[in-house]
């Protein structure tokens, strides 16, 4: 069982059935899921992406300045931190949402020493604001928090897809699900999981993942319990 991990959620999970934007009701779920492992005594910072809202390659290659597109989608993880906040707080879980760009209105700059501290006094963090800079995805603020933060893992709940795959499984039908990898493996056959810059953080820092499907209701506790769910992505060689 995990102790301490970053749960990185990506931002079209929170839009439901939906086009985009946030659904209430799928918020509401991922709450739930997020409690019951916090009721297990489970330190957990929460890693939200905005692909529900807007995302930084898209506007790019709609002739937007790169920086600019990036800021805008670091925006909308701010909004999906403060939805998922809204959820877990009417649950009864004590949350802090921690930003890289500050908004002090609505929440808290992200200062490594304060967010080890509402660790210790089991809040769930939501860190949203990707890294604070343009060109870093979420998937690499995911793991250089849990770098900065002593996390046992990184669990990166994708919607839809069950793990680690050979190729698009939504495109071909005899597309293979890996059920170990290692990161290099991730680097060398430039698997579509994290970006290739997560990938070499989490070699440098000895971070493992969990990639596994969030749809199916339960998977984020077995994905904690240790139960063989996914795929895991380790950062040493295999023996």
């Amino acid at each position: 069982m995990y102790k301490r991990i970053i749960l990185k959620i990506s931002g079209e999970a929170l839009k439901g059935d939906g086009q985009s934007g946030i659904c209430p009701e799928t918020v509401k779920d991922i709450a739930k899921q997020i409690k019951e492992i916090h009721d297990l005594g489970v330190k957990i910072g929460v890693v939200v992406g905005a692909g529900n809202l807007f995302r930084g390659r898209i506007g790019q290659e709609l002739g937007m300045d790169r920086s600019q597109a990036d800021y805008m989608g670091m925006l909308g993880t701010i909004m999906n931190g403060l939805a998922l906040q809204d959820g877990l707080e009417n649950l009864g879980v004590p949350t802090r949402v921690m930003t890289a760009i500050e908004v002090n209105k609505v929440a808290e700059p992200y200062i490594r020493r304060r967010a080890l501290r509402h660790l210790e006094k089991d809040r769930v963090l939501i860190l949203v604001g990707g890294t604070g800079n343009p060109y870093f995805s979420t998937d690499s603020a995911a793991t250089l928090r849990a770098a900065e933060l002593h996390m046992d893992a990184v669990l990166m709940a994708k919607n839809g897809i069950d793990g680690v795959y050979d190729k698009d499984p939504h495109k071909f039908a005899d597309a293979k699900m890996f059920q170990e990898l290692t990161q290099r493996e991730i680097l060398e056959q430039r698997l579509q999981v994290i970006d290739q810059t997560a990938a070499a953080m989490c070699i440098e820092n000895h971070i493992d993942l969990l990639v596994f499907n969030m749809n199916k209701k339960g998977n984020i506790k077995r994905a904690v319990l240790g139960e063989k769910i996914g795929t895991v992505v380790k950062w040493e060689e295999k023996k």
